[in-house]
């Protein structure tokens, strides 16, 4: 059984740090980060779900859910997530989102 704890450990981080950050900070990049962020999560637990399946992408909900987005996203990637390698580099990805989004 693969350990998603870190993955969604750091979903939510940045999903508090979003929450908690000025309106001015989401909108001069933050949400916009998160969202893509988002799209790219939610691109790989569908991947993982409905291989050779095009992926949806996920709508811009506007800056105030962008928090949630990540959340969802990250959390549906954990629970498909096949091994602790991927787990890893998901973890990577939401470090490096949250450190260009600056929050």
């Amino acid at each position: 059984m693969v350990d998603t704890t870190p993955l969604t450990r750091a979903v939510d981080h940045f999903a508090d740090r979003l929450r908690a950050a000025p309106q001015s900070r989401l909108q001069r990049g933050a949400a916009a980060e998160a969202l893509g962020l988002a799209r790219q999560l939610a691109r790989r637990a569908q991947e993982l779900e409905e291989p050779g399946v095009e992926a949806r992408e996920m709508p811009d909900a506007g800056m105030f859910a962008a928090a949630d987005q990540i959340t969802v996203a990250g959390h549906d990637l954990a629970v498909v997530i096949p091994s602790d390698a991927d787990v890893d580099d998901a973890v990577r990805l939401v470090e490096e989102a949250q450190k260009r989004a600056g929050v």
